[in-house]
C-alpha cells in the first residue's frame, strides 16, 4: 500500500500549486517511503508516495498507458493481475512495466468504469483520463485502503489520509459533531463520515466520477445476501468444509504475492492461526516470521496460544510485551495517524506491532480480519440464536428503541450492539449544554449508515454479518485499527478472507454452518481442525482487550491530566466538564476496571477526542 494524493480545479481555470501539492504529498512520506511521484498538468495534480513491493525496480508512480493519454495513482495491491495481465496482452495491450496496478489503465481503456468488476484485490485509486478530462476515484469493496475527499473553492480535493487535505490552503478544518457521535454510537466512524466537517471518506465499493465539474458518487458493489427462501440448494457439510479450505488456501496463496518479505500478525485466535498455518502449507520451508503482542497483564494476553502456534509451525515468532506505560506512550501518536477518537487503546498494540515488523525487515504481513464478520465469529451470533431480545427498561423504552432500530435497519426487532435508546441518555449526559441544544442537528440515529433493502427479509446471522462488515470492519477495523497503524510504519497489511472469490463463496454458506447451535465460525472450525493444534481449532473467541482508562489514569501522566481537566473540557465545550470530571474520580479509584463487555470507554473517548483536538489544530465549540 501506498498514499495518493492530488487536487483538481472543477472550474479548469487555476494552474496547479507546486509547492502545495508538494506538501500535501510530503504529508503521506510515512506511507510510502520509499519513493515519491508527481503529474502536474493544466488544472490537476497529482502526488504518490510509494511503498516498493511488486516490481521494485520499473514500478514507481504515476503510471501511463501506451499513449500517456491515461495517468493513474493507485494505493493497494491486484490480487489477480497475472490473469488479468495475461488477457490483456493476448488482446494487444503493451505494459511498461511489472507493476500489478498497472493492469487498471488498460481495463479502463476497454471497460471504464466496467474495470471495477474484475477486480480482486485491495485498492484506492486515482485515475486521470486527459482526452475526456475525467477523474475517476475508487475503493476496493471492503474498504481496505482509504481515500478522502472535500470539495472547496470550486476544487475536489483528495488524499489517502485526511492529514494530506489539510496542507492544502482551501480545506476545512473543523470537527463534524455527527462523526462523534458515530464513535460513541457505534463500533467506530461509519463512511463517507469522517472527524472533520465537509471531509468525506470514500465509501467502502464506491467510486466518484468528476467531467465536466460535475461529481458523481456511485456504488459499485455491495454484500448481498439471499432473501429467505431464496437461498441455493443446500449441499453437505463436508462439500462447503473442502471448498473453503481450497479457497483459503487460494486466496492465502494469492496474498503472498510480493517481491519482499512477508510476515504474519497473529493474536492467539482461531482466524489469524488458520492464515499463518496455511501460509506454512503452500509456501513450505519459506522461514516466515509471526508478530503477536504479548500483555503483561496476564488477563489480557494470549500469548501462549502465540506460543503453541509458532511451535507448531515452526516459525520465527516476535512476541511484543506491552504494559500501560507502552499504550500511553503511544496514544498520541496513535490518534495522529488514525484521525479519530477511539473506545479501546488497543491501536496503540497494532502500531507497536508494525513497528516490530518493519525492524524484522517485514514489509507485508497478513492477518485474519474478516473472518468473524463473515462466519459469525463474535459473540452478538451467539446471543441472536436465544431470539429477539427485549431493550432494557420500561414497555415504553422498548417501544422507543424499537422505533430507532426500524429507521436505521428497518426492522424494529433487530438489536444490535447497543441499545441507542438509553445510550441517548448516556451521550445527553456527556455532552455540554451547548452541544445538546444542536443534538437534532448531528445526532447520527437520523442519517442513514446502511442500505436497509440489505437487512430486508434475510436470515439473522446475514443480518448482523452485513451489519459488522459495514459498521465494524471497513472504517474500525480496517481502517483506524488497520490500515493507519500499520502505514504509520511503512507496512502493508492483506486480509486472504476478504479476497473477492472468497467472499462470494462465503455469501453461499448456510447460516447453520457459519453458527451451529452456539458453536461460533464452525464451518472454520471444520476447516482448522487438520491444520492446527486442538486447542487453537477450539478456541472462544475473545475479542481484542487492551488497558482502558482507569488503568492509563494510574500512571498519573501530567499531559493526560490537563487533557481531562475541569478548566480545559470547560474552554473547549464539547463535553459537560463536571460530568467529564465524576467520570475521571471514578476510573481513577484504586482497582476500579471497567467491563468490557458492557461498558464503552467514554473517558478515553473524551481523551483521545481532546488529543485530536490538540494534533490537528481544530477550533473549540461555538
Amino acid at each position: 500500500m501506498c498514499g495518493l494524493t492530488g487536487f483538481l480545479d472543477l472550474d479548469h481555470q487555476r494552474p496547479v500549486d507546486r509547492a502545495v501539492l508538494a506538501r500535501m504529498t510530503a504529508a503521506l512520506a510515512h506511507r510510502g517511503p520509499d519513493a515519491e511521484g508527481y503529474f502536474v498538468e493544466a488544472g490537476i495534480g497529482l502526488g504518490f508516495r510509494r511503498l516498493r513491493i511488486i516490481d521494485l525496480e520499473t514500478g514507481d508512480q504515476p503510471l501511463y498507458n501506451e499513449d500517456r493519454s491515461l495517468v493513474l495513482a493507485c494505493n493497494g495491491e491486484i490480487l489477480n493481475h497475472r490473469a488479468l495481465r495475461r488477457a490483456l496482452i493476448e488482446r494487444g495491450h503493451a505494459f511498461a512495466t511489472g507493476s500489478d496496478v498497472e493492469v487498471l489503465l488498460h481495463l479502463y481503456e476497454e471497460r471504464g468504469l466496467g474495470l471495477l468488476d474484475q477486480l480482486n484485490g485491495q485498492f484506492a485509486f486515482a485515475l486521470w483520463d486527459r482526452r475526456r478530462r475525467t477523474l475517476l476515484l475508487a475503493r476496493d469493496r471492503f474498504g481496505i485502503a482509504p481515500l478522502h475527499y472535500t470539495t472547496a473553492g470550486g476544487q475536489l480535493i483528495f488524499g489517502s489520509e485526511i492529514k494530506a487535505i489539510l496542507e492544502h490552503p482551501l480545506a476545512p478544518r473543523a470537527v463534524d459533531l455527527t462523526g462523534l457521535d458515530q464513535v460513541l454510537s457505534f463500533p467506530g466512524l461509519v463512511s463517507p463520515r469522517t472527524m472533520f466537517k465537509d471531509i468525506l471518506s470514500l465509501a467502502p465499493g464506491h467510486y466518484l466520477r468528476v467531467s465536466d465539474a460535475a461529481v458523481e458518487e456511485g456504488e459499485y458493489w455491495d454484500l448481498v445476501y439471499p432473501e429467505l427462501g431464496q437461498e441455493a440448494d443446500c449441499q453437505p457439510e463436508a462439500w462447503y468444509v473442502e471448498h473453503l479450505g481450497e479457497l483459503l488456501a487460494g486466496a492465502v496463496d494469492r496474498t503472498l504475492q510480493a517481491d519482499v518479505p512477508v510476515g504474519c500478525y497473529v493474536s492467539g485466535g482461531l482466524d489469524s492461526s488458520l492464515v499463518a498455518a496455511l501460509v506454512h502449507k503452500v509456501s513450505p520451508g519459506d522461514g516466515r516470521q509471526t508478530f503477536g503482542v504479548a500483555f503483561t497483564d496476564e488477563e489480557l494476553s494470549e500469548a501462549p496460544y502465540q506460543r503453541v502456534l509458532a511451535a507448531a509451525l515452526q516459525q520465527q515468532h516476535h512476541e511484543i510485551v506491552f504494559d500501560t506505560d507502552a499504550v500511553a506512550g503511544r496514544l498520541r501518536q496513535m490518534v495522529l495517524h488514525c484521525e479519530c477518537p477511539v473506545k479501546e487503546t488497543y491501536n496503540t498494540c497494532a502500531l507497536a506491532l508494525s513497528a516490530a515488523a518493519r525492524g524484522a525487515g517485514i514489509t507485508v504481513v497478513l492477518s485474519g480480519e474478516g473472518a468473524d464478520e463473515l462466519f459469525a465469529g463474535y459473540p452478538g451470533y451467539r446471543f441472536d440464536q436465544l431470539g429477539p431480545r427485549a431493550a432494557a427498561g420500561s414497555e415504553l423504552d422498548a417501544i422507543l428503541e424499537g422505533e430507532i432500530s426500524q429507521r436505521l435497519w428497518g426492522d424494529s426487532e433487530l438489536f444490535y450492539e447497543q441499545d441507542q435508546h438509553r445510550l441517548r441518555e448516556v451521550k445527553a449526559a456527556l455532552y455540554s449544554a451547548a452541544v445538546n441544544e444542536r443534538f437534532g442537528e448531528f445526532d447520527c440515529l437520523n442519517f442513514a449508515v446502511v442500505n436497509p433493502d440489505r437487512l430486508r427479509n434475510r436470515h439473522r446471522v446475514h443480518q448482523r454479518s452485513y451489519l459488522d462488515c459495514k459498521l465494524r470492519l471497513a472504517d474500525h477495523l480496517l481502517g483506524d485499527h488497520g490500515d493507519r497503524m500499520l502505514l504509520a510504519h511503512g507496512v502493508e497489511g492483506r486480509y486472504p478472507f476478504l479476497d473477492a472469490e472468497l467472499v462470494e463463496f462465503s455469501i453461499g454458506v448456510p447460516p447453520h454452518l457459519k453458527i451451529n447451535r452456539y458453536t461460533e465460525k464452525y464451518i472454520l472450525r471444520r476447516v482448522g481442525a487438520g491444520l492446527l493444534p486442538g486447542q487453537l481449532a477450539a478456541r472462544e473467541k475473545l475479542g481484542f482487550r487492551s488497558p482502558t482508562a482507569p488503568q492509563l489514569l494510574c500512571r498519573h501522566c501530567d499531559w493526560m491530566e490537563d487533557l481531562l481537566s475541569p478548566e480545559r473540557i470547560a474552554r473547549q465545550g464539547y463535553f459537560d466538564a463536571a460530568f467529564v470530571e465524576r467520570l475521571r474520580q471514578r476510573c481513577s479509584r484504586p482497582g476500579f476496571r471497567l467491563d468490557p463487555y458492557l461498558e464503552n470507554d467514554l473517558l478515553l473517548v473524551v481523551l483521545t477526542f481532546n488529543l485530536l483536538l490538540e494534533l490537528f489544530g481544530l477550533p473549540d465549540f461555538s
